[in-house]
């Protein structure tokens, strides 16, 4: 697998894991292309990251529910810094859903973000990577999607789907020499998750960037952050579904 990427694409870069992944990316001197909805956000991200001289990051606006765009901006990036080998898709929303709560609008913005909007940009890539014979693909997952937990159906749902779609673009690109991860963290310490209040075994953006861009440069293919969380997951998908059902998770 390519260690040395140089141009990478970043959707779902103004925050949390996606914006630490680009600054350690930056960091070692690839060059970015950051999307996200914030504006402001992205261009403080970028200023700190280019500082007075350099062009290292470069921003775009973009809604991910607004699929129809993502081919088009993919190619403007792509010409923009003049090539691209990794792709990492880090858009994501997790609502609060109250345990009586059945509200389909809020599971269709759910659905459209963390699976839809993944599909339209990871698409686009694959296809350039196939046509290339190379490239990497990173998924940004989450154990959620390993059982139907009560707790936010849509979200649990989402990312089940996305760990499916990931699967399925790994088994078509194998033979082209393009790799494509699923990274699945446990919980880290985002904007996302901050009403979740102190979680144990919770990890910073920072470290979970760090162990997800040193995994993927190794080996790819699925794994979780940090590596506890496979165990944990492995457990809960033993459990038979009578008892699943009685436990608060």
């Amino acid at each position: 697998m390519d260690s040395s990427w140089k141009r990478a694409i970043i959707i779902g870069g103004s925050s949390g894991i996606g914006e630490a992944i680009a600054r350690d990316l930056a960091g070692r001197g690839c060059r970015v292309g950051l999307v996200a909805r914030r504006y402001d956000r992205l261009q403080e991200i970028a200023g700190e990251l280019n500082g007075e001289s350099a062009n290292i990051t470069q921003v775009y606006v973009h809604d991910v529910t607004k699929t129809i765009e993502a081919e088009p901006l993919f190619a403007q990036i792509v010409r923009d810094l003049d090539g691209v080998d990794l792709v990492v898709y880090a858009a994501g929303v997790m609502p609060k859903v109250d345990p009586t709560e059945y509200d389909t609008e809020k599971d269709k913005v759910i659905l459209d973000t963390n699976l839809v909007g993944a599909m339209a940009w990871l698409n686009a890539a694959a296809k350039r990577f196939e046509r290339a014979q190379a490239g990497t693909i990173i998924g940004i997952s989450s154990p959620s999607g390993d059982r139907g937990r009560r707790g936010n159906p849509a979200y649990g749902a989402s990312k089940a789907g996305l760990d499916a779609y990931l699967e399925s673009l790994r088994n078509r690109l194998s033979n082209h020499h393009v790799s494509v991860v699923t990274a699945k963290p446990g919980p880290v310490r985002t904007p996302m998750t901050e009403r979740l209040g102190a979680v144990p075994g919770s990890i910073s953006p920072e470290r979970a960037a760090q162990l997800i861009l040193s995994r993927a440069r190794r080996f790819g293919r699925t794994f979780y952050v940090p590596g506890k969380w496979w165990l944990a997951s492995r457990i809960v998908r033993m459990i038979p579904s009578p008892i699943f059902r009685r436990l608060k998770i």
